[in-house]
């Protein structure tokens, strides 16, 4: 199912195959919002995690994925296509923020601190 323009149901879903689902609906709004702005394909490596898939990829028990705040944004070596992502994501309203080599984490939570960036 089409949750918005860019974002169906399906990569919302938890990777493990469980198909546990349950995405916070404004944080796809701010995805949306960011992806429309960013120009460019945005591929979610992650987003809604199950307990038992979050334990198994070594995310923390109070993972933002878990509870549906979360997204794993796909990107390349390409530093203009980072920056133009990080800049979408964060005009989108998004204040959690962690880069890694191969993708970046964003999230939405409502009980986690805000206005930071970490590196993995």
């Amino acid at each position: 199912m089409q949750l918005t323009l860019h974002f169906s149901s399906e990569e919302m879903e938890c990777n493990c195959g469980c198909g546990e689902v349950g995405m916070w609906f404004p944080a796809i709004e701010m995805l949306e919002k960011a992806r429309v702005q960013a120009g460019i394909p945005f591929r979610i490596n992650s987003a809604k995690r199950c307990e038992d898939h979050n334990a198994e990829v070594g995310g923390v028990s109070s993972s933002a994925h878990v509870g549906g705040f979360a997204f794993d944004i796909a990107v390349n070596n390409n530093s203009k296509n980072r920056y133009v992502v990080l800049k979408a994501l964060m005009d989108a309203g998004f204040n959690r923020i962690g880069i890694a080599k191969t993708f970046i984490h964003v999230d939405a939570s409502l009980s986690h601190p805000k206005n930071v960036i970490w590196m993995y």
